[in-house]
């Protein structure tokens, strides 16, 4: 039948703020946006086994950052920045989101370098 669902939906609404951390993170994780959700929902946290496509993925758009950041760069020491001052705060939120999206997968992920019970303090 055309409109009916066998579960429901569970829905909320977050900030353009909030969805651009939670965005970030999803893509860190390689996951759907529903597996997400609901391991995020239930565990109270994701745990983040990498894959190949979602590395290339995430050294992608590291890659398409610090090109971009380095044209900014350049503009501003030549005192000729094109993009505004709102644009510039939004470029950073967005940046800033990516890193801490993988700086939080990469610590998910230390198990897998730190030797039992030598594990480094943070």
């Amino acid at each position: 039948m055309s409109g009916t669902h066998k579960y429901p939906t569970i829905s909320f609404r977050i900030s353009p703020r909030e969805r651009q951390e939670i965005e970030a993170k999803i893509l860190a994780s390689g996951m759907k946006k529903k597996d997400y959700f609901i391991r995020s929902c239930i565990y109270n946290r994701v745990c983040v086994v990498g894959k190949e496509e979602t590395v290339y993925r995430i050294v992608e758009k590291l890659q398409e950052m610090e090109t971009h950041l380095s044209e900014l760069a350049n503009q501003i020491t030549e005192n000729q920045p094109e993009a505004t001052t709102k644009e510039l705060e939004q470029i950073k939120e967005e940046y800033l989101d990516l890193l801490k999206a993988v700086l939080w997968m990469l610590d998910g992920a230390k198990y897998l370098w730190q030797e039992k019970g030598n594990a480094p303090n943070k």
